[in-house]
């Protein structure tokens, strides 16, 4: 699964997650993409699950791009702990995205198949989504 080699600093803090994406909402390398409609975490575990969706359903034929990445260490006291005592353990990574962010795009597949394929995957995830379609000006 998805995880970073290193970081700088072992834990961070929650941060908010209020605004729309300012970067990554357009699609830069396929001809769809899946694009979150409201903001969230998405673990490590739900990227891994949608990609294999993806490719399970286009059969391997088209190319796929995972456009986040999980950066952030979410924390976790034990159970059954009183409060003080710190912060947790680190215990997993999310990936913090917010409305308008394009998270999978995909190429090489014609229309119907990749819906599908980007549907199955958005049932994966607990953000709403949209399919975005490149435009054939562009």
């Amino acid at each position: 699964m998805l995880s970073p080699a290193r970081t700088k600093y072992r834990k961070q803090m929650k941060g908010n997650l209020k605004g729309a994406a300012y970067r990554g909402g357009s699609l830069s390398f396929g001809d769809y993409g899946l694009q979150s409609m409201e903001c969230g975490w998405l673990t490590q575990r739900q990227i891994e699950a949608s990609r294999i969706t993806i490719a399970r359903h286009i059969k391997r034929s088209g190319k796929v791009w995972i456009r986040v990445f999980p950066d952030k260490p979410v924390c976790k006291k034990p159970l059954e702990t009183r409060m003080g005592h710190g912060k947790g353990a680190p215990e997993g990574w999310v990936s913090v995205i917010l409305p308008g962010r394009v998270m999978f795009e995909m190429n090489g597949v014609d229309e119907p198949t990749a819906r599908k394929a980007l549907t199955l995957a958005a049932s994966k995830l607990p953000l709403k989504t949209r399919i975005v379609v490149r435009s054939e000006g562009l």
